[in-house]
């Protein structure tokens, strides 16, 4: 179980990359406030992920803590361009 303050650079660190997947993806693909939403949530899930996968990127030191973050960015990243195609799929089915 991470602690707070991980989660908390945890999920900034995915608003930061949901945000800058949603301004390259200027257009169908950009959620607005989802953006942050759903990186947050990717930079949460890609990071537990990331421990579990590599248990040496566990804990709170500075080697560990940079790959959390990189990885949450990109997750972010990932998660709001995942959510931002699918929202723009139903809405041209509609």
């Amino acid at each position: 179980m991470p602690d707070i303050v991980a989660l908390a650079i945890w999920v900034i660190a995915g608003v930061v990359g949901g945000n800058a997947a949603g301004e390259l993806l200027k257009g169908d693909y950009d959620l607005g406030p989802g953006n942050a939403v759903s990186g947050a949530i990717g930079g949460v899930i890609g990071a537990l992920i990331l421990q579990v996968v590599v248990p040496d990127l566990e804990g709170f030191d500075f080697s560990p803590i940079l790959g959390q973050v990189i990885t949450a960015v990109a997750s972010g990243a990932v998660v709001t361009v995942i959510a931002g195609a699918v929202i723009t799929r139903r809405r041209q089915k509609r």
